[in-house]
């Protein structure tokens, strides 16, 4: 608290007990835990079915979408279902990454007892029913008592940010059902009502829910360092705003009738951009922060003893020209909604196709971020047309003012480019770079950007070549690892399938005119989510369980646009511009 990128105070999924945790449940033998989100809501349900009865546990962070001075809260009511069920209440803050154990002592403040937990700048307060009776700053914060069949207790931890001045407590009951109807609101406004409605849905909310409020910034997840390999050491910190990630999550959103979050997420990029075009970052900060530095907390074991648990993200620095065509198209598509463009926002535009027309002939790391050496990977290249294409159709099709004769003839030299350099005869593909053999699934994107259409010859092979040697059944991996070996990303050791690339896969077969296969292979992969319908950004088929950070923004975007390719209304990104490709 109080924001994604803080700093913990419950850190046990990276540590142990002692690296902080709230738990509510019973404290005897627990034979069956089953849960559920409220409808379409962020409000959680969670039942525990005991020998002596069955209690009902409710999560919730009431959201601020209005008020950005709010302090965050996480409320949390239990409910008796039947019998009578003796319940623990554990509450351990650590703050700074289990750094820090806080200073925590008991206050009678407006007419109601609470726990302070303080230390520097941290501070954080607990308010309810039944408050643990021992505090002991080295010690577990513990209250046991029973709940019977109809009784409800309720706790709200709310961010302090003046310490010495806890607010009146909030009437928790009132904080969920506050919840629930801004989710339902919200949730209202979806328009898709076709196959697999739930999952799209579900979908749709997580973005939303992985949107920053105050600022309309979104992290591509809401962890750090869950591993992509069990045991390894590709563990990165996703907890801030990529370009390319809000651009996608904002497309998801504008498909099925969510369109008013671009107006927030166009503001935001005004304020992270601004400035000389040539310093613009393929990632930011929730408020538009620019360095994200990369450092070890190496006191931390890290998930299942993968480390190293790592804070920031290196990759701020990388040049990924790739991201130029997703904000340019983003914004194209925005228009096209009816959003009108303001001056500042096309002038924002213009300075950043002004420094692309000056290094798109540069190599980049790619939309993989690779830590290894700098190539010209094909999809940068084929974005790099997205974004000449996109502000030419600006002026041809918006009225838009701009150098509309250089921008075509750059256009079409990046086509002409790409179609000689990143085509490989032998293999008979699209490859991941220009020169090299190896594939890479974000070459399954080029019908869907409107490069080329879906069914020229050279799409269908490459969704060939990608099936033969990514594809593990409905899985896909992004491109190929080797077991103890460095390859194109500069890393050693293998990861799980990318499970946006499988999607990808989804909609190359659609646009490719095989639309039964590719129904059958979305309704497969919608099983792989879990209990109350999330992904996590990879899948380890050998291990059947998650890996990487969860959830991801990518992977339920990446199936909320495959949703829109296959049962959308023909508005969507995919099919707008396959029709341009056809044309």
């Amino acid at each position: 608290m109080p924001r994604f990128d803080s700093p913990s105070c419950f850190a046990r999924l990276l540590g142990d007990e002692q690296s902080g945790h709230w738990r509510i449940g019973p404290t005897g033998e627990v034979l069956e835990v089953s849960r559920r989100y409220r409808d379409n809501t962020l409000v959680l349900e969670t039942e525990f079915r005991t020998d002596d009865g069955v209690v009902r546990l409710i999560d919730t962070m009431p959201p601020q979408e209005h008020d950005a001075d709010a302090n965050t809260r996480l409320v949390r009511v239990i409910e008796g279902v039947s019998g009578e069920v003796e319940v623990s209440l554990r509450w351990v803050v650590r703050f700074a990454y289990a750094d820090s154990v806080p200073w925590v002592r008991r206050h009678h403040l407006h007419e109601q007892e609470c726990i302070v937990a303080v230390a520097g700048p941290s501070a954080v307060a607990l308010y309810g029913d039944r408050l643990p009776y021992r505090v002991h700053h080295e010690r577990a914060h513990e209250a046991v008592f029973t709940v019977a069949a109809g009784q409800r207790l309720a706790w709200t931890m709310e961010f302090l940010a003046v310490p010495d001045e806890p607010p009146p407590p909030l009437d928790a009951e009132s904080e969920v059902r506050r919840s629930e109807r801004f989710w339902r609101d919200w949730s209202g406004r979806i328009t898709y009502d076709g196959p697999h409605a739930e999952q799209v849905h579900r979908s749709l909310a997580t973005l939303k829910g992985l949107t920053y409020a105050p600022t309309g910034g979104i992290v591509a997840a809401p962890t750090t360092s869950l591993p992509e390999q069990l045991g390894g050491e590709r563990n990165w910190d996703y907890r801030y705003c990529w370009l390319r990630d809000a651009t996608l999550t904002l497309l998801a959103f504008d498909n099925f009738g969510c369109s008013s979050e671009a107006e927030s997420w166009r503001k935001w990029l005004r304020r992270a951009v601004a400035g000389d075009p040539g310093d613009v970052q393929i990632m930011y900060g929730l408020s538009g922060e620019r360095h994200l530095v990369e450092w070890e907390v190496d006191w931390l074991p890290g998930y299942q003893g993968a480390k190293p648990v790592r804070i920031g993200n290196a990759a701020y620095r990388q040049l990924q020209l790739d991201v130029y065509g997703e904000v340019m198209d983003a914004l194209h598509l925005a228009r096209e909604r009816g959003l009108g463009e303001t001056a500042d926002s096309w002038a924002m535009q213009r300075g950043l196709l002004r420094h692309l027309e000056e290094i798109w002939q540069q190599p980049d790391k790619g939309l993989w971020e690779v830590r290894g050496p700098d190539r010209y990977f094909t999809h940068s290249r084929v974005m790099v047309w997205v974004a000449f294409d996109r502000a030419v159709r600006a002026v041809e099709e918006d009225g838009l003012p701009g150098p509309v004769d250089r921008w075509r003839e750059l256009r079409d030299e990046v086509h002409a480019e790409v179609l000689a350099k990143g085509w490989n005869d032998e293999v008979g593909a699209f490859t991941q770079y220009y020169g090299g053999t190896d594939l890479d699934a974000a070459t399954l994107l080029i019908p869907a950007v409107g490069f080329l259409p879906g069914r020229d010859e050279r799409v269908l092979a490459t969704i060939e070549a990608v099936s033969a040697q990514l594809r593990h059944g409905d899985l896909v991996d992004r491109y190929t690892t080797v077991p103890g070996e460095s390859t194109v990303d500069g890393l050693v050791g293998t990861e799980g399938s990318f499970l946006a690339c499988s999607f990808w896969f989804v909609d190359a077969l659609a646009l490719a005119g095989r639309r039964s296969e590719a129904e059958a292979m979305f309704g497969r992969l919608l099983g792989l989510a879990n209990d109350v319908g999330l992904l996590a950004e990879e899948y380890d088929a050998e291990r059947g369980r998650f890996t990487g950070n969860f959830p991801q923004a990518f992977s339920h975007l990446a199936l909320v646009n495959s949703a829109a390719v296959l049962y959308g209304d023909g508005h969507s990104r995919h099919e707008r511009d396959r029709r341009n490709g056809d044309s």
